[in-house]
């Protein structure tokens, strides 16, 4: 399987945030510390649907990321149909974001993830940022595994950030120091 990977651009900005968001949760992230360290296992529990939000306080032409050393966005495609798309951001802490990952379902599980990951490594460390860090839910799984396949650290959580729009979700918040 061919997977390109484009940096944003005028010509293909269209395709930004055109995905398929929903999953099924099957399992979750059960957190604990050993050793004053976070530790996690995963736990099933009854199927549910789950679609992910788009945060609506965006640049809706996604102007603003094309050429931008602060900020953007990356496209995946598999056979020219869109597959998958990272964005990635400067955070407060001087660390790059990713601010959304998204994988359509057909193309799940296939390594577009895992390449977009990787090219947003590349450019991290091309703008010198001392690493990424990942904000995901205990609820997702997959994305779970994945950043820890791609050598990213489990280091914090946040039980209420969701408290008042998904009470029974937790953050976690996933490292990448280079």
């Amino acid at each position: 399987m061919d997977i390109q990977i484009q940096k944003v651009s005028s010509t293909n900005k269209n395709h930004v945030d055109k995905f398929d968001r929903k999953f099924t949760v099957k399992e979750k992230i059960a957190l604990s510390m050993e050793d004053g360290k976070l530790t996690c296992s995963i736990v099933p529990v009854q199927p549910y649907e789950k679609e992910m939000f788009v945060d609506e306080d965006h640049d809706e032409d996604f102007s603003s990321f094309i050429d931008n050393d602060e900020k953007t966005i990356f496209l995946a495609f598999v056979n020219n149909q869109l597959a998958g798309q990272i964005k990635i951001i400067s955070w407060w802490n001087q660390f790059a974001y990713v601010d959304d990952l998204i994988v359509n379902p057909q193309f799940r599980g296939l390594g577009v993830g895992k390449n977009l990951i990787a090219e947003a490594i590349r450019w991290s460390k091309e703008k010198r940022f001392p690493g990424m860090m990942i904000e995901t839910q205990d609820d997702n799984v997959p994305a779970c595994k994945l950043y820890e396949s791609c050598g990213c650290i489990l280091q914090g959580f946040d039980r209420y950030v969701y408290k008042n729009v998904k009470p029974d979700e937790t953050a976690l918040y996933w490292y990448l120091v280079f």
